[in-house]
C-alpha cells in the first residue's frame, strides 16, 4: 500500500491493495488548508504548549488506559458534526454532548485539566479544539497508535444544541455509513480506517442486542455474526423487555479487552465475522472497504500509516482560524458566559 507525507493539498492516489485492486483515496488535507505544524511555537505565543499537554496525557493514562478509546470517541463526536471548534466540550441543559448519541462520551475532565494548566502558563492562547485534538493523537499513541503530526491554529466554536447532532447509529449499512463520511469531506479509506478505532473501548449491548436477537426484524441474530460470538454477547445482554432495564456495556474489541491496546485484530474480527457493532461488519459489503479491511489485517504498519493521515484529516474538519470563534478561558463554556 503506498502512503505519501502530508502536504497541505488534497491529491489524489491510487493506492495499490496487495496488488489486487485500487482505491482512489485522498493523500493529504482537504483545501483550503488553515492550519500549521506546531502552531503555537511559530507564533512565539506558547512554545511548549504541546510538551504540557503531553505530560498531563501522561499522567492520566498511567492511571487509567481507558482514555485512549474516551478521547477518540470525544475527538470523532466533536469533528464529524460541526467541525473540529471544541463545541462538544460545553456544558448547558441542551448542549451537543446531552443528545442522545453521546451518551456515555468521557474525557472531559483530562481535557478540563489541560486547559487549567494551559492557561496558567499562556492564558487566552491555546484552544479547547487544539487541545482536544492533541491530547487525543497522544493517549492513542500510548496505546500503540503512531505518533502523528496534528495541524494546529483551530479557535473554538460557540454552542451546538444536541438536535443538531446528527451521529448516524452504528446499526447502519455500509452505503449509509459512506455516504455520511463522505458528506464531511472524507473518503472510504478514512471511513475503513477510522473505524478502526473500535479496536480499543466499549458500547452499549442497546447497540447491538437487535444483532443478537431480531435482525432486521427476522426474530433471528445477524446470520453474518459468527454464532460463538452470538451466544457471548447473549449472555452479556439480555434481551431488552423491560422500560428502565439496565444497559451494560461490552468491549468492542474483546480481543485487546480492558488493556485498551490499538491493533489491528479489528480488522481480523471483521474478516471472521466476529464484529460487534453492525457498521464495522458491513465493511465487507463494499468492495473498496473489503480489500483496504484484508489488507490492514494483513499488515499493521500499513493501517497505522493511514490512521495518521485519516486523523489529521477528520480534525481539519470545518476548523475555525484567524479571527473566528474564540480562544475560552475554560472548555466548559464560552466565554460570553464565563466568570458567570
Amino acid at each position: 500500500m503506498q502512503f505519501v507525507n502530508f502536504f497541505p493539498l488534497l491529491a489524489l492516489v491510487v493506492i495499490s491493495l496487495a496488488g489486487k485492486a485500487t482505491v482512489e483515496a485522498a493523500t493529504g488535507l482537504n483545501p483550503p488548508v488553515k492550519l500549521v505544524w506546531h502552531y503555537y511555537k511559530l507564533t512565539n505565543t506558547c512554545d511548549d504548549a504541546e510538551t504540557y499537554i503531553r505530560y498531563q496525557v501522561e499522567k492520566f493514562y498511567k492511571n487509567d488506559s481507558s482514555i485512549a478509546p474516551k478521547l477518540l470517541r470525544l475527538l470523532y463526536s466533536d469533528c464529524m458534526v460541526n467541525g473540529c471548534d471544541g463545541s462538544i466540550l460545553l456544558q448547558g441543559p441542551n448542549s451537543e454532548r446531552t443528545a442522545p448519541q453521546n451518551r456515555g462520551l468521557g474525557g472531559f475532565v483530562i481535557i478540563d485539566k489541560i486547559k487549567q494548566v494551559l492557561e496558567s502558563r499562556c492564558p487566552g492562547v491555546v484552544s479547547c479544539a487544539d487541545i482536544l485534538n492533541l491530547a487525543t493523537r497522544d493517549a492513542v499513541h500510548m496505546a500503540g497508535a503512531p505518533s502523528y503530526p496534528v495541524f494546529t491554529g483551530r479557535r473554538d466554536g460557540g454552542t451546538l444544541n444536541a438536535d443538531a447532532v446528527d451521529l448516524p447509529s452504528p446499526s447502519i449499512s455500509v452505503d449509509e455509513s459512506l455516504a455520511y463520511f463522505k458528506s464531511k469531506g472524507l473518503d472510504v479509506l478514512d471511513m475503513t480506517t477510522l473505524l478502526g478505532a473500535h479496536s480499543m473501548g466499549k458500547t452499549h449491548c442497546s447497540y447491538v442486542v437487535d444483532r443478537l436477537y431480531n435482525f432486521k426484524n427476522t426474530g433471528k441474530p445477524d446470520p453474518t455474526m459468527n454464532t460463538t460470538l452470538v451466544s457471548q454477547l447473549r449472555y452479556l445482554c439480555p434481551p431488552r423487555t423491560q422500560k428502565g432495564q439496565t444497559d451494560p456495556l461490552v468491549y468492542l474489541n474483546p480481543d485487546s479487552g480492558s488493556s485498551n491496546r490499538f491493533t489491528s485484530s479489528y480488522y481480523s474480527r471483521v474478516l471472521s465475522h466476529n464484529a460487534v457493532l453492525r457498521v464495522d461488519q458491513e465493511l465487507l459489503n463494499n468492495d473498496d472497504s473489503k480489500e483496504i479491511t484484508q489488507e490492514f489485517a494483513s499488515g499493521f504498519e500499513d493501517f497505522r500509516k493511514s490512521f495518521a493521515l485519516a486523523m489529521s484529516r477528520m480534525g481539519s474538519i470545518n476548523v475555525l482560524t484567524g479571527t473566528a470563534g474564540e480562544i475560552r478561558r475554560d472548555c466548559r463554556v464560552t466565554n460570553a458566559n464565563y466568570g458567570a
